[in-house]
């Protein structure tokens, strides 16, 4: 049976430095998040991405180490995210990378959920321990 934890989170993104490309439709930025709500932590990682001839065409992927408490458990673990967008349509997917869970979220497993309304950037995250 699945837990639910839900709340708001921060994302800062940074180009990486010297990745500047002959392509400037491809690019790599580096993610720093900070979770509030059920889950209290800290999200480190890299994105990879890709921009489509038409404005809001793109699609990125990108691993984070997300570190901190769930429900008062001290630990950490790996995401793994999928975005695809065209237009309007957003494909999103993100899961717990399996068996990254550490500390006392070790063994965790699930799917995180982002809703984003008016700048403000909400999640709900799906999982077992």
């Amino acid at each position: 049976m699945s837990e639910y934890a839900r709340g708001t989170f921060e994302v800062s993104m940074q180009p990486v430095a010297g990745d500047e490309g002959a392509d400037a439709t491809l690019g790599r930025m580096l993610l720093s998040k900070t979770f509030s709500g059920d889950l209290q932590a800290s999200g480190d990682g890299q994105m990879l991405t890709a921009m489509g001839e038409v404005a809001g065409s793109a699609a990125y992927v990108a691993i984070e180490r997300v570190s901190g408490q769930l429900h008062g458990r001290q630990g950490s673990f790996a995401l793994v995210h999928r975005g695809v967008m065209s237009g309007d349509q957003r494909q999103l997917q993100v899961e717990i990378v399996p068996d990254s869970g550490r500390g006392e979220l070790a063994g965790i497993r699930g799917q995180l959920d982002i809703r984003i309304e008016a700048g403000q950037h909400f999640y709900e995250l799906a999982y077992t321990l």
